[in-house]
């Protein structure tokens, strides 16, 4: 039986998971169990639910009860259920609910590296990157263009915070995913131990065309992504098997890292 409560106080404690809690504090970095974040949509929270996330609450329109949000109730009959009009949500969240229907899920467990790559033949590897819709743009791109697994450093966005989520559109519950524990030089010599060449997506005098067949006939490629605006560091070029640049014209120097992604997952595939 669906626990249906209406907000009578936009205040109360137990909204705070939607309202009043930062980013850092919902995913509790000294106790990672305890983690919470939010999935957005419908579509979103379904693909969470099928990657086994638990599900503690859900918000979302009162319209939404028997629509859009009804098949999502009927597969958490146990949760509480906060709803409202769109105007009373806005005012609680300080956004209007893309989709209407939001749900605070509980952290999976996290993934080591080494789960990552043994079994992998191509992974990203994103290195400082820092905007949530970049993260959540190359993850999609990640999942359909068939890379293996993502690696993050430990300087990256949390792919799990709210928009990074909602513009992956459900994808990191698809695809796996890691954080890096070591400096540059450490965990580029980490993937070389699974037999990975490490590809940097740089701009220099060394580097080589995306195009080249050298690349496509390495049996496993980790394609390496820096942050927006600097790039990698440079240590992580010096330290890459290959440099390597998307061919551009009209005097474009490059492209935003979530497009420049698509077209190296596309090109580097394992084929």
């Amino acid at each position: 039986m669906a626990k249906i409560i209406e907000i009578s106080d936009i205040t109360a404690p137990e909204l705070d998971v939607y309202a009043r809690l930062t980013q850092a504090q919902l995913r509790n970095r000294l106790e990672p169990e305890k983690g919470i974040f939010i999935a957005e949509s419908p579509k979103v929270i379904k693909f969470a639910l099928k990657a086994g996330c638990t599900p503690l609450s859900l918000l979302m329109e009162r319209r939404h009860i028997t629509g859009d949000g009804a098949e999502i109730i009927e597969k958490c009959p146990e949760i509480p259920v906060y709803t409202a009009d769109r105007d009373v949500l806005c005012a609680l969240t300080g956004y209007e609910l893309t989709r209407g229907v939001l749900c605070a899920m509980r952290r999976p467990t996290p993934l080591s590296p080494a789960e990552i790559c043994k079994n992998a033949n191509r992974i990203a590897v994103l290195e400082g990157i820092v905007d949530s819709t970049n993260v959540g743009a190359i993850f999609r791109s990640a999942a359909a263009l068939g890379m293996d697994g993502i690696l993050l450093t430990q300087t990256c966005c949390d792919p799990l915070v709210r928009r990074a989520v909602r513009v992956s559109m459900g994808t990191v519950f698809q695809i796996p995913w890691a954080y890096l524990s070591c400096d540059s030089a450490d965990w580029q010599g980490y993937l070389k131990q699974f037999g990975f060449k490490t590809t940097a997506m740089a701009l220099n005098d060394k580097a080589i065309s995306i195009d080249d067949p050298s690349l496509e006939a390495e049996e496993r490629l980790a394609i390496v992504l820096g942050t927006e605006g600097d790039g990698l560091a440079a240590q992580t070029v010096e330290n890459c098997d290959y440099n390597v640049i998307i061919p551009m014209h009209h005097n474009v120097d490059s492209l935003n890292v979530a497009a420049a992604s698509a077209v190296a997952f596309w090109q580097l595939r394992k084929r």
